[in-house]
């Protein structure tokens, strides 16, 4: 969820107000959102984040604007054509699938103080996993939510018991997912394609945030090309050094976040989530290590690093001398990047990125790593 549109939310229940929050569930074609992205409708037409912009946009906002006076959500497609798309000067011509809730006095106490709840939860970085019903044979299920913190607490309830058995184990496999997944069900609670039947019931499961967080750990040469080329891909980039003259904005002008800092204290204070891949490209040895003990504990979906065979091979040793298991150790990918025969430090970000999106694709195809 985007930072602007978490902030909206905290608003409108801290001050009790009308809103319809858009969310793009699927897409077909071309499409300026993705799936995950939020839009917030205030009742006086006002809105907080975007699925786009543009006509599309517009016609979602109305749509939206229908829900606040119904006080009940909806589906609803926007077709994008390419028509329509020319005419505002873009070069969208996909469908995206919306779902539109209300949110609001009308209701129930138990549904705003789960909302509270779910965004308590982010703001504690309990990395909770949303799940919504957007589609149900039964009027009374559909916008039933509930949430499951990474130490396993569920809160909320989807009023089937069949729902929420499917929705933990949903969960359970694809925890590690960076993209929404969308679940069609059919009247047996049976996964099913709509294409081939029509879903009965539809599940929405969200990540505590679709942004992928690219984490590099060390400013020297392969950083500058790989934090370039990684925001161009659609990361939020962060980057550690402990050195002033490296760890700078003239050299890192792209980059999301510069951290000046020792590597541990600097560590201390980031949060490692699914949605984080991590870079380990210090200076040396000692700084590898320093990185590596930190953050194989941590939930992230990947961490590299880069290094020879040899020197990888005696820090793991090294490591596993100091107890850590060597299961947990097999989570590093190194030496680090696919193999295409890189030498100089773009090609050599070009590589490691390559195996970035080959985890990420594997992830959010069956939410397992290796």
């Amino acid at each position: 969820m985007d930072n602007e549109v978490y902030l909206g939310l905290k608003r409108v229940f801290e001050q009790n107000l009308e809103a319809a929050l858009i969310t793009v569930t699927s897409v077909l074609g071309s499409t300026p959102r993705k799936p995950g992205a939020k839009m917030l409708v205030l009742a006086d037409g006002t809105t907080v984040g975007t699925i786009g912009g543009g006509c599309g946009e517009a016609e979602a906002r109305r749509e939206a604007l229908n829900v606040l006076t119904v006080g009940k959500p909806k589906i609803h497609y926007l077709n994008m054509t390419a028509d329509l798309a020319q005419e505002e000067g873009m070069v969208c011509g996909g469908i995206m699938g919306l779902f539109i809730e209300y949110l609001g006095p009308q209701n129930s106490v138990e549904q705003t103080e789960l909302y509270q709840d779910y965004l308590l939860a982010l703001e504690s970085y309990d990395n909770p996993i949303l799940v919504t019903v957007i589609e149900a044979n039964e009027e009374r299920l559909i916008g039933k939510k509930l949430f499951i913190k990474n130490n396993g607490d569920v809160s909320g309830d989807l009023n089937l018991v069949q729902l929420n058995l499917i929705a933990r184990e949903s969960v359970e496999t694809g925890s590690r997912r960076c993209q929404p997944l969308l679940i069609s069900l059919d009247s047996e609670f049976k996964l099913c394609e709509t294409s081939v039947t029509k879903a009965a019931f539809r599940l929405l499961i969200e990540p505590p945030t679709t942004v992928v967080k690219l984490l590099i750990l060390g400013a020297g040469h392969i950083a500058r090309p790989l934090a370039t080329m990684a925001k161009i891909l659609g990361y939020e980039v962060a980057v550690v050094d402990d050195r002033p003259s490296f760890a700078n904005s003239a050299r890192f002008n792209t980059a999301d976040t510069i951290i000046c800092n020792d590597f541990e204290r600097a560590l201390d204070e980031i949060n490692i989530n699914p949605q984080t891949f991590v870079v380990i490209i210090t200076r040396g040895h000692r700084y590898d290590k320093v990185c590596l003990r930190k953050v194989i504990n941590q939930p992230a979906s990947y961490i590299g690093m880069i290094g020879s065979r040899k020197r990888v091979k005696a820090l793991i040793a090294e490591l596993e001398e100091e107890g850590f298991s060597s299961e947990l150790l097999q989570k590093l990918y190194s030496p680090i990047g696919l193999k295409i025969g890189a030498e100089t430090p773009e090609e050599i970000a070009v590589s490691i990125l390559s195996e970035l999106i080959k985890v990420q694709k594997g992830l959010n195809q069956n939410g397992k790593i290796r």
